[in-house]
């Protein structure tokens, strides 16, 4: 039976054992498949170095991951997470959460970004990231917990911050146990593989700093989504800069969403940890285990091979990819046949084979993940001599940007083939909800379709994307065109029915809970006259409906109050709280919110008052809506046009 090749030899030398954070104690399948009985142990028939293959003796010999013990000889006092990203950033402020007595200290070279993680303005939109990073970084109050013991009320010790943010790279490597490798691994641009292939400057050169300053022992963790073997590729590094030295190598692939990926981070569906088939590979391994232990139950932690560990982020990716593809082409064949495509991702999401998630139709997917990864495993397929495999996964990406240009090109067919001296207004830039991210948005590809027609306006409308991300993903397309103001018609505002005002075409293309409308309410003497009768999927129907309007009046929403923050934190961590740092008096983002009016928090549940900007449009009243977030006879009832994506056009 194959196993998993080894990286590295074996380094079983005694170190002093550290402290092993509380964990649930129950034990799953993986700690069934890596138990070993005592007696089976023959440490003195162990070579200095495992092969492949190996004997299958001694594959059941290595110790157990996922038992507490097997990483005494394995300590972690400090951890170093190189890259303050997205997956960096919170990563690092979650496991310090949950393990005080570890020191994490995140480290990048962009001293703007570590100076935002030390402010009360992170970098990134994450729900729940703020309060996490408060306490981790910050530290806790003092607090007295009433009891009515004899003894009288007990005092909570206040909490040291251990959580901390630093330009200082390599001094932050030389006393680390252990390196988080969580650096920004783009696709290609140029060269052999551009497009397609992954670029790996930045985690090379974070691993040649590693092997020049890290002291012996260090335990490095791929956090970064990488190709298959990269963790030979770390290995080859480590020993062209330390021969002889042993590096662990273990990969521990991020499952996060964006928008969720503090709920992901602390009530993980899984934990992958790779790790190479040796003594000190399986040591290493129970080391990151037990610092997940801390928070996350045992059985969810998953112990593989580092190949398989390394592939299987992308083939999760590639997966969940496939399933937007998919729907999105039955989409474009409800269009031609009168279906609607929601009530068919309903219907078939029922069957538990299949399940809900995932079949939403819109726009396709965006993001720094999903096309990335995809065209990482067609540039592995093709390099591995699978152009089969590779042509499968590359009409994934083929059937995504069909969806956004063939939506692009409707909204220009609509306006009559032409937008010129015509206003355009986009809601909507980041990829989901819930994010600020502006990479990767299938909104660009959008834009840049209808650039092609001269628009004369188009004003994008964005509660979280700053304009500055905006710009600089939209400065891809200047190599054609002028893009933004004052030499291009692009324009990035502040408010949404600033967007709207006099446009000729309103674009929904972010499924912001802030853009959804509800549905009408039905008055009348006969109360199903109208609603059995009136469905809204034909023109005569809409004809009818309108001259009926009488009968309908629309439930609009009542402003309601800011929606409540939701903290992942305990009710008594949240009050013990200290007060978060000041920002300087020359705070470009207190400066800029100041000048626009508006609040640091932005909410972006309250719905926005889409009859107040039926009255701002112009006629016909175009919307059309990419991400399936409007109620058609709501939209109808107040004049405008709507065109939904997946369902045939009423006009």
């Amino acid at each position: 039976m194959y196993q998993t090749p080894s990286l590295g030899r074996s380094d079983d030398s005694a170190v002093d054992s550290g402290s092993v954070p509380g964990t649930p104690s129950d034990m799953s399948m993986f700690a069934q498949a890596y138990s070993i009985p005592a007696d089976s142990m023959d440490m003195g028939a162990l070579p200095e170095r495992v092969g492949t293959p190996q004997p299958s003796r001694y594959h059941m010999a290595l110790p157990d991951i996922l038992h507490p013990e097997t990483a005494s000889s394995v300590p972690v006092r400090t951890i170093c997470c190189i890259g303050a990203g997205y997956v960096g950033g919170p990563t690092a402020a979650v496991i310090a959460l949950h393990n005080p007595h570890i020191r994490v200290v995140v480290v990048d070279r962009d001293q703007k970004r570590i100076d935002a993680w030390k402010s009360r303005h992170l970098p990134i939109h994450e729900p729940g990231l703020e309060d996490v990073v408060r306490i981790a970084r910050d530290g806790a109050a003092v607090t007295r917990r009433r009891s009515d013991s004899p003894t009288g009320d007990t005092m909570d010790p206040a909490r040291q911050p251990n959580l901390f943010f630093s330009t200082a790279c390599i001094e932050t490597i030389k006393v680390a146990d252990m390196c988080l490798i969580s650096v920004n691994t783009p696709t290609k641009t140029r060269g052999v593989g551009a497009g397609r292939a992954t670029d790996m400057a930045a985690l090379e050169g974070a691993c040649r700093d590693i092997a020049m300053h890290a002291k012996a022992g260090c335990v490095l963790v791929e956090k970064s989504t990488v190709p298959c073997k990269t963790g030979q590729l770390i290995k080859d590094i480590m020993e062209a800069h330390r021969p002889g030295v042993v590096f662990p190598v273990l990969s521990n692939p991020e499952f996060l969403s964006e928008g969720t990926a503090i709920r992901d981070l602390m009530q993980p569906d899984r934990v992958v940890i790779g790790c190479e088939s040796t003594i000190s590979g399986h040591r290493a391994a129970a080391a990151l285990a037990n610092l997940y232990a801390a928070w996350v139950p045992r059985s969810r932690i998953a112990p593989i091979g580092i190949w398989s560990s390394e592939l299987c982020k992308l083939a999760a990716n590639a997966m969940l990819a496939q399933r937007i593809s998919s729907i999105n082409s039955i989409s474009a064949i409800c269009e031609r046949t009168d279906a609607d495509v929601g009530e068919i991702a309903k219907s078939i999401g029922l069957d538990p084979r299949i399940g809900p998630q995932f079949l939403k139709a819109g726009l396709g997917f965006g993001g720094s993940c999903f096309r990335k990864d995809i065209a990482s495993l067609t540039y592995l397929a093709e390099s591995l001599g699978l152009p089969e495999v590779a042509a499968y996964w590359q009409q994934v990406l083929t059937m995504n940007d069909f969806q956004r240009d063939r939506f692009a090109r409707h909204v220009i067919a609509t306006l009559n083939n032409s937008l010129r001296g015509k206003k355009v207004a986009i809601l909507g830039y980041a990829f989901k909800k819930n994010t600020g991210d502006a990479r990767e948005s299938p909104a660009l590809d959008v834009i840049r379709i209808l650039l092609e027609e001269g628009p004369k306006s188009i004003t994008i409308y964005d509660p979280l994307c700053s304009e500055a991300d905006i710009k600089r993903e939209l400065s891809v397309l200047e190599r054609d065109y002028a893009v933004s103001m004052p030499d291009g018609p692009v324009e990035v505002v502040s408010d949404p029915y600033t967007a709207c005002a006099n446009s000729n075409a309103v674009l929904i293309l972010t499924d912001w809970d802030m853009f959804k409308n509800s549905k009408p309410v039905i008055r009348s003497s006969k109360p199903s006259t109208i609603a059995e009768t009136y469905d809204g999927a034909t023109p005569t129907d809409v004809l009818r409906l309108k001259a009926n309007l009488d009968h309908v009046t629309i439930n609009k929403p009542p402003t309601p109050p800011r929606t409540p923050k939701l903290s992942p934190l305990s009710s008594e961590l949240n009050t013990r709280l200290l007060p978060e740092p000041p920002c300087p008096a020359d705070c470009i983002v207190c400066r800029s919110s100041s000048t626009a009016g508006i609040s640091a928090e932005t909410d972006t549940t309250t719905p926005i008052d889409w009859a107040h900007i039926s009255k701002t449009v112009r006629e016909p009243r175009w919307v059309f809506d990419g991400r399936g977030v409007l109620d058609a006879r709501a939209m109808v009832g107040m004049g405008f046009r709507l065109e939904t994506l997946g369902r045939a056009s009423m006009y």
